[in-house]
């Protein structure tokens, strides 16, 4: 075994598990299935597909070396080790599940599935994890690189914190309109909108995409950049309210703070989990900035 990392091996249930966890057995899963006009195929596909990755995975592994399976709602109780090479085993939206978890950890992400997902950030087939961890244990040649996507940290002014992969969404649970005071640099606003977002370069490939494409915005940054793109949603102008801070893009130099006048309700939360928030009320504050750690992936060189 020598002095070889563990491998941390991160997945999340299967829609069919899913169904078998909340009907007990395969049957009385395909009945809820056929009553409501589909049969179990994609489902049975799915889970199919996973469990042959997995077993490619394991099997590129050699048989004493240190492994461990995680599901992403252990997250938060698994206790990561420095040393440990992850390998992100689903789809994409699995990697910002688990990079908030992480402290620089060399990270893998395998698509089990490549005829059906896209993979950006679950790039490599099982069947290479071979090659993919020698680079991890020894970085060295031209046939993958170190990815260093840059993340971001939103800080409540008591020390709460959450850290996002993708984007950090501040404003209201429910559809009201969110109110704050919002601070870019030197310029300060009171607003009343549908919440503000900021997002990574990593992030720019989704929910901030659809808004700059919608907006006719260029020029959002790139995953490994230290900026972060930021956009208010329907901000409404009226006597009390304006509409000058839209949107932009803030560097680590740049100040970016709200402040909340939501007396309930509010809350912010990151990567569009929404049960893992912070409380967003009267008088409290965050500031979204640049997180120092970022995620560490290992992506074929270009």
């Amino acid at each position: 075994m020598g002095n070889r990392p563990r491998i941390v091996m991160v997945t999340r249930p299967t829609p069919w598990e899913l169904l078998l966890r909340q009907h007990g057995t395969a049957g009385q899963a395909e009945f809820y299935l056929r009553t409501r006009g589909e049969t179990s195929e994609w489902y049975r596909h799915v889970h199919e597909r996973l469990q042959s990755a997995l077993g490619v995975v394991n099997s590129q592994l050699p048989s004493d070396q240190r492994r461990v399976r995680v599901d992403r709602d252990s997250l938060d109780r698994f206790v990561f080790r420095n040393e440990d090479v992850v390998v992100v085993i689903g789809q994409d939206g699995l990697v910002p599940n688990v990079a908030k978890y992480l402290s620089g950890q060399t990270t893998i992400g395998v698509n089990p599935d490549p005829k059906s997902w896209d993979g950006v950030l679950c790039r490599h087939p099982a069947e290479s994890l071979r090659a993919v961890l020698q680079f991890a244990y020894a970085p060295s040649g031209t046939r993958y690189r170190l990815e260093r996507r840059a993340m971001l940290v939103a800080e409540r002014e008591d020390g709460q914190r959450l850290l996002a992969l993708n984007e950090i969404f501040a404003g209201h649970q429910t559809h009201q309109s969110a109110r704050y005071r919002l601070t870019v640099g030197t310029s300060e606003e009171r607003h009343s909108s549908s919440g503000v977002i900021c997002s990574t370069g990593t992030g720019s490939t989704g929910w901030a995409r659809s808004i700059a494409t919608q907006r006719g915005l260029d020029g959002l940054p790139g995953p490994e950049e230290r900026r972060f793109a930021w956009f208010v949603r329907e901000p409404f102008p009226s006597v009390s309210t304006g509409h000058s801070l839209q949107f932009g893009v803030a560097d680590e130099s740049t100040v970016f703070r709200m402040r909340s006048e939501m007396g309930e309700g509010g809350t912010i939360f990151a990567d569009g989990i929404e049960q893992d928030r912070l409380d967003f009320s009267s008088g409290q504050s965050v500031v979204v900035r640049l997180a120092d750690q970022t995620l560490n992936l290992v992506v074929q060189a270009s």
